[in-house]
């Protein structure tokens, strides 16, 4: 049940956020509330036409071919002198492995940048 908790947060973060709509910024629920509404005086033909734009969005990349380059090199012992578990280490490296984007923490990347700062 804790993932589901998780999940909900995060999409009411993201549903939350800011995204340029029309002439100003409105969050992804008044956007979604905002075409609802147009569609539906479209259908019972109150509106001739519907404004197809779509709010346009980013999405804010931490990661990078070079960060997770650094994560697959990094020797489980390493990572323990550092500080950090086993565990961190094996997520980080399937996300590293994973074709998707990913996130990390503030502690994670100083630990990561401070790791980097040993092997030089």
């Amino acid at each position: 049940m804790m993932w589901a908790k998780k999940v909900t947060e995060e999409f009411q973060n993201w549903m939350n956020k800011k995204v340029p709509s029309q002439k100003n910024s409105v969050t992804w629920n008044s956007a979604l509330l905002l075409k609802t509404r147009e569609l539906a005086q479209y259908l019972v033909e109150k509106k001739k036409a519907i404004d197809f734009s779509k709010p346009e969005f980013t999405i804010d990349r931490q990661d990078s071919e070079e960060i997770r380059q650094k994560i697959l090199s990094i020797s489980y012992t390493e990572w323990k002198n550092i500080g950090f578990s086993k565990g961190t280490l094996h997520y980080m490296k399937q996300n590293a492995m994973a074709d998707k984007p990913f996130t990390l923490n503030a502690h994670v990347r100083e630990r990561l940048d401070m790791w980097e700062g040993l092997c030089k």
